[in-house]
């Protein structure tokens, strides 16, 4: 049996779907915070358990008699640390035979601030766990930027700091189908896959691309950390999170979300899907 975390998420619905393809419905489990957002999981006819990260007793019941476990990264950026050991040690305790976290790209030496390091505490947690594991490195995804396309479009301008950083982003939907296809194949136990698209690009490069597709000019523009901050308030963010991404840009200009090893598209058997039409794709649905 395998169970999905956090699997009423974007990136867990997909996960499900995938494997409702490879294994019997009801050889899974959607472990769940809310049952009642799951009801169209229950209608696939998966087992819906609640799991709350913040809840060991209830992470233990979920796991009970699953053999693996996808644990996805909690979305609670400075309680993740403690929310997954909860996680790992509840399948410890329910006799977990293999589990498989997402993690970062490049988690043990990026420079994402408290993303990589929370994602490092947990691998390290998980390493000396003494259970079988597979940690999946996700790269960037594409949907991280629908926030900003119709911003950049609307005023002409793009602004970050990222400077010449290559970014190899994919939409979450590659590295859904990645994971299901981990958890159903064999010869996956102790590797750590460094996944990101097949295809980088530059800001400058996202900018360009936008102005194409809409046929709007919209110009990239460097900017200082503060700059970068006040625009992102500007077009609707908290400044806490607008000051969390402007600390982010420093690292992805030194190409801390750069990979171009492949791995992904060699899990998938295919090539990742082009950052050009997932930036389409964005558009369309934003």
């Amino acid at each position: 049996m395998i169970a999905v975390t956090a699997a009423t998420g974007q990136l867990g619905r997909i996960v499900l779907t995938h494997l409702t393809r490879k294994v019997p419905a009801n050889e899974i489990v959607a472990a769940v915070r809310d049952t009642a957002k799951a009801a169209d999981l229950a209608a696939l006819g998966v087992q819906v358990r609640e799991a709350d990260y913040d809840r060991p007793e209830t992470l233990v019941d979920a796991f009970t008699g699953v053999h693996t476990v996808l644990l996805i990264s909690s979305p609670a950026v400075g309680r993740r640390v403690q929310q997954h050991q909860n996680a790992v040690k509840a399948a410890q305790d329910a006799k977990v035979q293999w589990l498989v976290y997402t993690s970062l790209l490049h988690a043990d030496r990026s420079r994402l601030g408290i993303l990589a390091e929370e994602h490092r505490q947990t691998e390290r947690f998980i390493v000396a766990s003494g259970l079988n594991y597979t940690i999946l490195r996700n790269g960037w995804y594409m949907e991280n930027y629908a926030p900003f396309v119709r911003a950049a479009v609307e005023h002409g301008v793009l602004v970050g700091g990222t400077g010449n950083g290559r970014i190899a982003a994919a939409p979450r939907a590659d590295y859904a189908e990645a994971a299901a296809i981990v958890l159903t194949t064999e010869g996956h136990i102790g590797k750590v896959y460094e996944l990101a698209g097949d295809e980088a690009f530059t800001m400058a490069d996202f900018a360009a691309e936008l102005s194409r597709l809409t046929g709007k000019t919209v110009a990239y523009r460097q900017a200082s950390s503060d700059e970068y901050t006040r625009w992102l308030v500007s077009v609707g963010f908290p400044e806490p999170i607008a000051r969390l991404y402007a600390a982010l840009e420093e690292a992805v200009a030194q190409d801390d979300l750069f990979d171009d090893s492949r791995q992904l598209s060699r899990l998938l058997g295919r090539p990742t899907t082009s950052w050009r039409a997932a930036l389409a794709a964005l558009l369309q649905n934003t």
